[in-house]
């Protein structure tokens, strides 16, 4: 949380970082602390590890990104820092994998934290183009949210998804879409057709991955649930004439 601050204070200096961004900037802190202390009660190792302090760095770069989107809304936003700040978090997005594979820490919570830390920069990437854009944007930032939501209704959403490549390819061309769009180096049409076919290869992914779950979905096995009309010492297929005791009474 100092770190989160500190990085606030140094932004109001350099591009007068306003009302808006510092108290969007203070809510992202507390409520980043507040989760990952959570979890890490939840599934504590014993070691914090290197690889989860690269994805810490990260999170307190998405806050800078996410405090400069909200002071947006009240003026010019500073496209140049606020690109720089989002175009060093992808970066690192691949060095602490590599981090944990190296220094054998890998852990499903670090996998979670940096999956979180990747979807909230999409999605604060999706509202800062939805002003430019249009409000479709935000189907990209929203779509794995709306995955999560429906796993509660769907257990079968939540099974595990096998190593896939394409997967990882289409999550990462997401990131790279949103900045380059956001960085106004392109003209409008053609930031707003990157943004479309990289929405369009993300409903593919996703789609994938629900038909792979739906198809491997554990079914309940209901082999042993009887019929109620039928004894449990009769054969398959017979009754007994109501008020007619079994053959064999």
């Amino acid at each position: 949380m100092g770190l989160q601050l500190l990085v606030l204070v140094v932004l109001c200096r350099v591009v007068g970082l306003g009302t808006a961004g510092w108290l969007t900037g203070a809510v992202f802190a507390v409520g980043s602390w507040a989760v990952l202390t959570l979890a890490l009660r939840r599934s504590w190792t014993g070691s914090f590890g290197p690889a989860n302090r690269v994805t810490l760095a990260r999170t307190i770069l998405v806050g800078g990104v996410t405090a400069l989107v909200a002071d947006s809304f009240d003026g010019r936003a500073p496209v140049r820092v606020l690109i720089a700040l989002a175009t060093v978090a992808l970066l690192l997005d691949a060095v602490d994998g590599q981090v944990a594979r190296r220094t054998g820490t890998a852990s499903r919570l670090g996998a979670r934290f940096d999956m979180e830390v990747d979807a909230f920069l999409i999605l604060v990437l999706c509202v800062y183009l939805a002003v430019p854009l249009g409000a479709w944007v935000l189907s990209i930032g929203l779509m794995r949210y709306a995955f999560v939501a429906a796993s509660w209704a769907l257990p079968w959403l939540g099974g595990d998804l096998p190593h896939s490549m394409a997967r990882k390819t289409v999550a990462a061309l997401q990131g790279i879409v949103l900045v380059v769009a956001g960085a106004g180096i392109l003209p409008r049409a053609s930031a707003a057709a990157a943004v479309a076919v990289a929405l369009a290869l993300l409903v593919w992914s996703f789609g994938r991955d629900v038909w792979w779950l739906w198809r491997v979905r554990p079914v309940p096995d209901r082999s042993d649930v009887l019929p109620r009309t039928t004894s449990p010492r009769a054969a398959p297929g017979t009754r007994r004439a109501p008020g007619r005791p079994a053959p064999d009474s």
